[in-house]
């Protein structure tokens, strides 16, 4: 986005409470990439507007997303998994600080694996934010639909990883095989027979993939 369009809507942001103001400087100090303001604002609109029920996050880092989302929707529930130990414990100690009504649940371990065994909470969620590696989403995603209900939606963040996807003479050593799947997954959910996806370029860009029951329910590889 433009510097001086973001610098304009950073501007109309409301100010922010001291507790966010406390997890923005946690994420920078010890260097935990979250979503940028304007990113995060537009993923609060979402949840705001649908108001989900029921909302599983896969990545909480510090726990600061998962924080945001209840705040737009104050009597959703949220199950968050994160796989690192040290983030696991900061997330700990954020939500035992900030979530008061206790509406978060925190799991520890391998997404993949946590999902996979989440067989009692199939067609359960009303939304599903994946902002994980970047390298699983699809994996990801594949667990996701069953777990999701109809007329539920998928939010998977830093969809455009930082402009790279569409510059096909990419060569980085480092993110060539990260931004290769991305592009997979993003051509992956904007043809799937069972979904309705919208790639915002908000952020770091944003898929929100909507689960239409009136679609085919084939599941495309």
């Amino acid at each position: 986005m433009d510097e001086q369009i973001t610098n304009y809507l950073l501007a109309l942001l409301p100010e922010k409470d001291n507790w966010i103001v406390d997890l923005e400087e946690q994420a920078q100090k010890d260097r935990v990439p979250i979503m940028d303001s304007i990113g995060m604002d537009f993923i609060m609109q979402l949840i705001r507007m649908n108001k989900p029920s029921e909302i599983l996050e896969i990545g909480t880092g510090i726990g600061y997303s998962a924080l945001r989302m209840l705040e737009a929707s104050p009597e959703s529930t949220i199950t968050t998994i994160e796989k690192d130990e040290k983030r696991y414990n900061q997330a700990k100690a954020n939500l035992k600080k900030y979530d008061n009504r206790k509406k978060v649940t925190l799991v520890q371990g391998d997404a993949l694996s946590i999902m996979t065994n989440m067989a009692e909470h199939e067609g359960k969620f009303d939304c599903i934010f994946i902002d994980a590696a970047k390298g699983q989403y699809e994996k990801y995603f594949d667990l996701a639909d069953s777990l999701l209900i109809n007329n539920g939606f998928i939010i998977a963040d830093n969809v455009l990883f930082r402009g790279y996807v569409a510059d096909y003479d990419f060569e980085h050593r480092r993110y060539k095989s990260i931004v290769n799947r991305l592009r997979e997954y993003n051509k992956r959910v904007t043809n799937h027979s069972s979904y309705h996806t919208s790639i915002v370029p908000v952020g770091d860009g944003v898929a929100i993939s909507f689960k239409s029951s009136e679609r085919s329910h084939t599941n495309e590889k």
